[in-house]
């Protein structure tokens, strides 16, 4: 794949950041109920960006003449991250908290691991790989602060 990525695709990716952001620092709050609240909607934004994370692999799939057996496998992989995001939604409804983090931390870090795989075949627009790496090296430290933060207990003053 040879074409690189819209100016707007890259804008849409960084103002995706922001609710994580902003839900991150909600989750650390120091009103338990804001605070729970927060890292509800933070568990389930990560879980639909998961989602969509799979449905762009499904679209550059589609559009691709590859043997049928790597279209398989690419529409395979790409069905995973929304099942790792329902995981992580799933711990949370079964009372598992911070199993919800862990596990959304684990599906970003995996996605982009498979995306550089795909990559190297080259599978990937120019330009994908670099800003999904960018966003997730933003994400998953936003998920992992808020998971520390929350085990220890602690909170920032909002």
């Amino acid at each position: 794949m040879l074409r690189s990525l819209p100016p707007v695709a890259i804008a849409l990716g960084v103002a995706g950041l922001v609710p994580f952001m902003l839900l991150g620092l909600g989750a650390v709050g120091a009103n338990a109920d804001r605070s729970f609240g927060a890292a509800e909607a933070l568990v389930g934004y990560g879980a639909v960006i998961l989602a969509f994370l799979g449905g762009v692999h499904w679209g550059f799939t589609l559009g691709e003449a590859e043997d049928r057996a790597a279209v398989r496998a690419r529409l395979a992989l790409g069905v995973l991250p929304s099942l790792v995001g329902w995981l992580a939604i799933l711990c949370g409804i079964v009372g598992l908290p911070v199993s919800s983090m862990v596990v959304l931390i684990a599906g970003f870090t995996g996605t982009l691991v498979v995306e550089f795989r795909a990559q190297k075949r080259d599978l990937l627009p120019a330009g994908y790989l670099a800003l999904r790496t960018a966003l997730t090296c933003v994400v998953v430290p936003i998920l992992t602060a808020v998971l520390v933060i929350r085990m220890i207990g602690g909170h920032v003053l909002l």
